[in-house]
């Protein structure tokens, strides 16, 4: 029952993972440096601390894009 537990737990972690790097494809940024997209997100976060303006304005971007894929 713990080797399911675990196993299971690393394909939802593989999962997840892939579907983070397909949103790092759908911005446009595969071939960026992995770097640079470190200090993206790390500055996106930052900036989105408490900033309910940006957040909202961002996921509007977000919700677009996502729309466009759809269509």
């Amino acid at each position: 029952m713990r080797r399911t537990t675990t196993s299971d737990a690393r394909k939802k972690d593989t999962r997840e993972k892939i579907e983070l790097g397909g949103l790092i494809v759908k911005a446009g940024l595969r071939y960026e440096k992995r770097a640079l997209l470190l200090g993206l997100l790390i500055d996106a976060r930052r900036r989105l601390k408490g900033d309910e303006q940006e957040c909202s304005r961002l996921m509007a971007i977000g919700a677009e894009a996502f729309g466009e894929a759809n269509d």
